[in-house]
C-alpha cells in the first residue's frame, strides 16, 4: 500500500515504510515456516507495482497467483485493519496485473535460454560436475566460441562434448587436455538434466529480460509471477536458474546509479538453496553481483527461513529486514535466534532475542533504510493485508490471462536455428566423405599397380625394367639418404 509515496509494510508504535529511492539497497524476509513471510512479500510486491516498480517473483506453493483477482474482506482482513487503525474504507482491495511465467509452459508463459547464455561455470553447477569436467566443459565452450558456434539447447552441447572428446589430440597444445572419462561423466549428466526438464530450459526463443520490466496501461509494474511447483522439485535446477536470471540482469543492465524508484524487484524465494553446497568461488560472485546490482537500478529481495542460510558477506548488503517468528528447540537454533537479533538496531522498549520467539502470526519485526541511509530502529509490527486475493488461482481463470497477454504467441512456439549441432555435423559430414574419397583413390591405385604388375612385357623390355628397378632402387637410397643429410654424396 502506498502512503506518500512511501512503502507501507506494517505499523507497530509507529508505521514501517520502505523508502523508494532505498528500495534498490536489497531486503531479506525470513521465518519460520507459517508465520506470514508469502503475505509480507504479497504486500511488498503489490506495493511496488502501484509505485510503478516491476516486479519478479517465484511461486512455489501457487498461492501468489491470486493477485491478478481482488481480494474480499473477510472477518480476518477487518480484524487486522482494526488493529492497524485504518478504516477498511481506507484500504481498497483490488487486482494487480500480472504474467505468468513456467519453465515447462504449462502455467505460463515458457522460459527460455540458451546454453551459451547460461555459461560453463553455471552449467558446472548444475550438472555437479567435479573440477576435472567443469574444465573439459569449459574447454567445449571455448572451442565453440573460437569456431563461432552457437549452443542453444542440450544436443548442441552433447554435439560440442563430443567433438572435442574426438579432437582431443589436435586441441591439447591449444586447449589443453580432453579426457574421454571426464567427457562420458558429462554426457551421462546432460542426460539426468534431460530427465528433470531441462530440454524445455534451453532453447529458442530466448526470454528477453525487458519483458520482465513492463508497467501497463495505469502506469503499475507487471507482478511477473514465475510459476514453480513443479521446478521446485529440482531445487538445484530451480537455484541455477535464479542465479542465471540475476547474473543476467547484472550483465545486461547500463549502470543508472541511483535512482528515484527501483526499475525491477527480484524476489528470491527459498534463498538457501542458492548457497547450499556453493563453493566459495560462486557465493563469492553472488556477494559481488548483490553488491555491484544496486547501481543497476534493481532490488533483490531474499526470502528464507533464517538469517543463518544467507552467508554473512551477502547478509551484510541486505538493509531492508522483515523477521517474521523463529522457533528456538535445539541450541543451534537458540544461536540462530541471537545472531538475528544482533542483525537489529537495538530499541529500548523491548529485548529482540525475545521477542522473536513471541511474534505471532502475521507480525514482524521490522528495519528499513530511512530517507538518509540509515537503518531505522527495529519495530514489532502488524503486517498489513494484502490487497489482492490470497490462494491458488483455477486453471480456467489462468489460462485467459496467459491468452490475453499481448506477449502471448511471443515464446509458445520453439525454434530451430542453425547451431553447433548443425555445423558439428556439417564438419563430420565432411570429413567422412574426405576419408570416403581418399579410401576410393587408394583403392584405384592399387588396382592399378595390380593391373600393370600383370601385364606382359618382352624379354627386352623385361630387361629394361629390370635394369630401372634397379637404378630406381638405387636413387631411391640415395635420396632417402640425402634427405636424412648425405644428399651431397650423390653430386
Amino acid at each position: 500500500m502506498l502512503k506518500n509515496q512511501k512503502l507501507l509494510i506494517g505499523k507497530g508504535e509507529k508505521e514501517a515504510y520502505i523508502v523508494p529511492k532505498m528500495a534498490n539497497r536489497h531486503g531479506l524476509i525470513c521465518g519460520a515456516t507459517g508465520t506470514g513471510k508469502t503475505v509480507t512479500l504479497k504486500v511488498m510486491a503489490e506495493s511496488f507495482s502501484e509505485l510503478g516498480v516491476p516486479v519478479f517473483l517465484a511461486d512455489i506453493k501457487g498461492d501468489i497467483a491470486g493477485c491478478v483477482k481482488a481480494g474480499e474482506k473477510n472477518e480476518n482482513i477487518i480484524k487486522r485493519l482494526n488493529k492497524l487503525e485504518i478504516a477498511p474504507e481506507d484500504f481498497p482491495m483490488k487486482a494487480f496485473p500480472v504474467r505468468f511465467w513456467d519453465v515447462f509452459g504449462a502455467a505460463g508463459h515458457p522460459v527460455r535460454t540458451t546454453v551459451s547464455e547460461m555459461g560453463a561455470s553455471l552449467l558446472a553447477r548444475l550438472l555437479r560436475l567435479t573440477d576435472a569436467q567443469a574444465g573439459v566443459l569449459s574447454i567445449a565452450f571455448r572451442v565453440a566460441d573460437d569456431n563461432g558456434w552457437l549452443l542453444i539447447d542440450l544436443k548442441d552441447l552433447r554435439s560440442m562434448v563430443a567433438y572435442v572428446a574426438d579432437h582431443a589430440s589436435e586441441l591439447l597444445n591449444t586447449y589443453g587436455m580432453v579426457s574421454r572419462q571426464s567427457a562420458g561423466a558429462i554426457q551421462r549428466a546432460l542426460l539426468q538434466l534431460e530427465d528433470a526438464g531441462g530440454e524445455l530450459f534451453f532453447g529458442e526463443p530466448d526470454i528477453q529480460l525487458s519483458d520482465w520490466m513492463q508497467c501497463d496501461e495505469d502506469g503499475r509494474g507487471f507482478l511477473n509471477i514465475f510459476h514453480c511447483e513443479k521446478l521446485y522439485q529440482s531445487p538445484l535446477l530451480y537455484s541455477t536458474f535464479m542465479l542465471w536470471l540475476l547474473a543476467e540482469l547484472f550483465e545486461q543492465l547500463p549502470e543508472e546509479g541511483d535512482l528515484e524508484k527501483p526499475k525491477l524487484v527480484f524476489f528470491f524465494d527459498e534463498a538457501h538453496l542458492l548457497f547450499k553446497d556453493a563453493p566459495k568461488a560462486l557465493t563469492d560472485k553472488v556477494e559481488q553481483m548483490v553488491k555491484l546490482i544496486r547501481s543497476k537500478g534493481v532490488g533483490v529481495y531474499f526470502i528464507t527461513q533464517q538469517p543463518s542460510d544467507i552467508p554473512n558477506a551477502v547478509l551484510a548488503q541486505l538493509s531492508n529486514r522483515v523477521q517474521h517468528a523463529l522457533r528456538a528447540y535445539t541450541p543451534l537454533e537458540q544461536k540462530a535466534i541471537k545472531a538475528a537479533a544482533q542483525s537489529f538496531r537495538a530499541n529500548p522498549a523491548f529485548d529482540t532475542e525475545t521477542a522473536i520467539t513471541e511474534l505471532g502470526t502475521g507480525e514482524a519485526l521490522v528495519s528499513f533504510l530511512d530517507e538518509s541511509g540509515i537503518p531505522s530502529v527495529v519495530e514489532r509490527a502488524t503486517i498489513l493485508p494484502p490487497q489482492s486475493a490470497m490462494g491458488a488461482l483455477d486453471e480456467e481463470r489462468r489460462r485467459a490471462e496467459i491468452y490475453a497477454d499481448d506477449l502471448y504467441g511471443k515464446y509458445e512456439q520453439t525454434r530451430d536455428s542453425e547451431s553447433a549441432y548443425e555445423m558439428i555435423s556439417a564438419v563430420n559430414a565432411a570429413q567422412a566423405e574426405a576419408a570416403a574419397q581418399e579410401a576410393a583413390r587408394r583403392e584405384k591405385e592399387k588396382r592399378e599397380k595390380q593391373s600393370a604388375s600383370k601385364r606382359k612385357t618382352s624379354p627386352l623390355g623385361r630387361v629394361a625394367n629390370s635394369t630401372m628397378n634397379s637404378i630406381g632402387r638405387e636413387v631411391g637410397r640415395s635420396i632417402g639418404r640425402g634427405l636424412l643429410g648425405t644428399l651431397k654424396k650423390w653430386f
